[in-house]
């Protein structure tokens, strides 16, 4: 059985085009996903991300809780609402899910992982925490709505109650807060996202997302489908669970090593092998390709480079740059002349370092 969001009918009225995404029903685009990429990088678009798995932690040893089940730390997050991105490993130091961690409380977490890992995610994170005695709490009944580009906070702080445009306006990155929503809905308001712009990720009670929806529409806020959000993100170098990285890989080979916090006296699942493959020389390493000829980067491409083969991970054609560009694992070391095999003919790329776009514009040597 396919699962649907509460936004589904929403989506088939406005013409999307809706694809199985993980055992979701989503769209894909509601009519030309290059528009929907422009919309977000020139003005304002929202995406229904309520296929996420919102999972609160509630009990004493929550924060101990949290030490040791991710890599980053969440000794960062002192400031009540403040938000870390991390990794959740195997004893192997292999990436189950990477996910957004808030901090509520001392005795409250909430996390939001993704959709597709969502069983594996809970089994996983209910088998850890019962020595903490913490109690793990699917959230259902909250849908997720995103508001991204350079236009989307003034939007979304426009639909606000009087008394919270201010304080939600004066909220820094990777932060979060409750605020009141159009007729007094109640909205927790998180400036995070997944397309390298400005904006909120927006988690609403299920009964009142399609009226917010609606109201985001009516302030000039374009719909815009899991097509635009992959190009997006690709542009921004974010890395998409699944294609990017797995059980299979470590963060050091998924260029997340910014992600993993070894900080002293804490033991996190996964710290000992991570160590190990640091001090041993990580052996395959995550870069960006640039192609500047005709032609599209695609996953699962044979990359050519002087150390042996590697392979395209995500790849396809960013509008921003109106050229194709990719995250390639290729083998440690300087890398040569680097080539892509598409369709059996060798085709020159430049390996470059992500992300592509910032603020909606190339970075320097894309």
């Amino acid at each position: 059985m396919t699962e649907k969001t509460v936004l589904n009918d929403t989506h088939r009225a406005l013409g999307a085009r809706m694809v199985d995404f993980g055992g979701w029903d989503m769209p894909i685009s509601y009519g030309s996903q290059i528009e929907e990429h422009h919309a977000v990088r020139r003005d304002a678009g929202m995406f229904d991300v309520s296929h996420m798995t919102v999972v609160d932690l509630h009990g004493e040893r929550v924060r101990e809780f949290l030490r040791h089940l991710l890599a980053n730390s969440v000794d960062k997050l002192k400031a009540q609402g403040k938000a870390l991105y991390s990794c959740m490993l195997d004893e192997q130091g292999g990436v189950i899910d990477d996910l957004i961690v808030y901090f509520l409380g001392e005795e409250f977490f909430r996390l939001v992982v993704n959709a597709a890992t969502r069983a594996k995610d809970l089994a996983w994170i209910e088998r850890q925490a019962k020595a903490f005695g913490v109690e793990v709490r699917e959230r259902p009944d909250f849908a997720m709505i995103a508001v991204q580009g350079p236009r989307a906070r003034d939007k979304v702080i426009g639909l606000l109650a009087e008394v919270d445009r201010e304080r939600i306006g004066k909220l820094g990155k990777f932060a979060a807060a409750a605020a009141q929503g159009p007729h007094g809905m109640p909205l927790f308001v998180a400036r995070t996202g997944y397309t390298g712009e400005d904006g909120f990720e927006i988690i609403v009670p299920q009964e009142h997302a399609v009226a917010l929806w609606q109201a985001l529409a009516t302030v000039g806020v374009a719909p815009c489908g899991l097509g635009a959000r992959d190009t997006l993100r690709l542009e921004a170098g974010m890395n998409l669970y699944g294609q990017d990285m797995d059980e299979s890989v470590s963060p050091w080979e998924a260029n997340l090593g910014w992600t993993i916090a070894l900080d002293e006296g804490r033991d996190f699942i996964g710290r000992k092998a991570l160590e190990a493959q640091k001090a041993a020389g990580v052996k395959r390493v995550m870069v960006g390709l640039v192609l500047d000829e005709k032609g599209v980067l695609r996953h699962g491409q044979k990359v050519l480079t002087a150390h042996g083969e590697g392979e395209i991970l995500s790849g396809s054609f960013a509008p921003t740059l109106n050229k194709a560009v990719a995250f390639a694992r290729i083998p440690a070391g300087e890398p040569g002349r680097v080539r892509v095999d598409i369709r059996g003919r060798e085709v020159p790329v430049r390996v470059v370092k992500y992300p592509f776009v910032r603020d909606g514009k190339p970075c320097e040597g894309i």
